[in-house]
């Protein structure tokens, strides 16, 4: 597989929850919705080649997702009574907002990350991004249980204060 081939892999891959919300905020049924998300998985990965890597991934799936469901939408509308287009496209506006939204604070996360102490941010990475035990982490740190849950909490707090107080920073 070629570089670009599993970027793009990893890409697809880690936004499927935010496939699987923005879908679900439009169908309203989670078993639509999976069926939905599987089309889109399929038409992402047959233009995987008209994408640009650097460029918007999410905006790029979320407007795809959106034809998939339109599409859905079309082939059902036979079926029962179903949402009309105009409100299926305000739904998605608020969708498409609320995922700029998630990608904001994400972003503001890994900056936060970042200005943690070291031993904060090793801990937090050793639970969340390694998926470690406490137990297991309290072992290798040669601390109690305890003490690493007490620890993590404090690190977790001054990332919600970090983000917090960066959107309240930010222009209207």
């Amino acid at each position: 597989m070629a570089d670009s081939e599993l970027e793009f892999v990893q890409l697809l891959t880690s936004h499927q929850g935010r496939l699987f919300a923005y879908v679900l905020s439009l169908v309203g049924d989670p078993e639509q919705a999976r069926d939905v998300m599987q089309e889109t998985n399929a038409v992402l990965w047959q233009k995987s080649a008209d994408f640009q890597l650097g460029t918007n991934f999410s905006a790029w799936m979320i407007k795809t997702a959106f034809y998939q469901v339109m599409a859905h939408r079309k082939r059902i509308s036979r079926d029962r009574l179903i949402f009309d287009d105009l409100l299926t496209a305000d739904l998605a506006r608020a969708a498409e907002a609320r995922n700029e939204t998630i990608e904001e604070r994400q972003d503001l996360l890994r900056e936060c990350l970042t200005q943690l102490g070291d031993r904060q941010r090793e801990l937090i990475c050793s639970r969340y991004q390694d998926g470690f035990e406490l137990a297991a982490i309290a072992k290798t740190m040669d601390r109690t249980t305890n003490a690493v849950k007490q620890a993590l909490f404090r690190a977790r707090a001054a990332i919600v204060d970090c983000v917090n107080r960066k959107l309240q920073e930010r222009p209207t």
